[in-house]
């Protein structure tokens, strides 16, 4: 109970700025309106207006709620929960690209970890070339990914996954370097004593003492993984996903929309680095160092 009333007071704040921002921002239109209508607002007929209005510029959480549930339970009450009017189909578009990206991020990640530790010429040039790739905006190197792969004969899917593996294998490939490098020198000393090769060192030592800083890693890369995702589907006019729900939004002024998007973004963000975190769990629990 202790946990939970520090969480709940947090939750309370945020809703409450929420709803006073909404009044803010949406307060001028309610003022236009009544005043081209020659009436005067009530205190409570501003609240009213401003939490009701159906292109607001900050939509209050209830009209945000109403739009999740318009669009996630109804849609799987009525058994069109995969229809393209639904968010869990534009949620599935987008963690497809996610998966894959994420996936081909982590292998990445730890290929390039391993050859920095153990190749010193990789960890004196690669290793200044993966934190400058960081430095370079996203938003810029999207369209070219996409114009690149398109003029080969590749779309759909795998650009998408491309810029998701952009941006997550960074975070793996620094934490697992720090991981791989963590054994101490009486560690790595004790290993030479018991003349172990350098593969039984790596499977041994230093790959069981990299776990805890992989998975720390893996849920960074995972959240930069769907945040690629979001990016590649913007470009690409893309007509599913929950990027494509934030550009239609935007096109139309439907910040309803463009919000409850973000909330989903958000919501898949969380159960996907919770999934992670439970494997960290269960293998850390396993290996004794839970």
């Amino acid at each position: 109970m202790r946990n939970i009333v520090p969480v709940l007071t947090v939750v309370a704040a945020i809703f409450a700025i929420w709803y006073a921002a909404a009044v803010a921002l949406n307060a001028p239109w309610a003022y236009n309106k009544a005043e081209r209508a020659g009436v005067s607002l009530t205190t409570s007929e501003l609240i009213s207006d401003t939490w009701s209005q159906q292109k607001p510029k900050l939509p209050a959480p209830h009209q945000v709620g109403a739009e999740l549930w318009n669009t996630t339970g109804e849609m799987v009450a009525k058994g069109r929960g995969f229809s393209k009017r639904s968010l869990i189909y534009h949620s599935w578009v987008t963690f497809s690209a996610t998966g894959l990206g994420f996936l081909l991020g982590t292998a990445l990640g730890i290929a390039l970890a391993i050859g920095i530790v153990y190749n010193r010429t990789m960890d004196m040039s690669v290793m200044p070339w993966v934190i400058a790739s960081q430095t370079i905006p996203i938003l810029a190197i999207a369209p070219m990914i996409i114009v690149v792969l398109n003029a080969v004969g590749i779309s759909g899917l795998l650009p998408k996954a491309m810029i998701s593996m952009y941006l997550s294998f960074f975070p793996v490939v620094v934490g697992m370097v720090k991981g791989l490098r963590s054994p101490g020198p009486m560690q790595l000393d004790q290993m030479r004593t018991w003349n172990a090769t350098p593969t039984q060192t790596f499977w041994k030592l230093r790959l069981p003492s990299s776990m805890p800083y992989l998975f720390t890693s893996l849920k960074i890369g995972m959240a930069a993984s769907l945040v690629g995702a979001i990016v590649g589907e913007l470009p690409t006019g893309a007509v599913a996903g929950l990027g494509a729900r934030l550009l239609a939004g935007s096109y139309y002024g439907q910040t309803i929309q463009i919000w409850s998007a973000l909330i989903m973004a958000a919501t898949l963000a969380a159960c996907l680095v919770g999934l992670i975190g439970l494997v960290q769990r269960i293998v850390l629990k396993r290996m004794g160092m839970a």
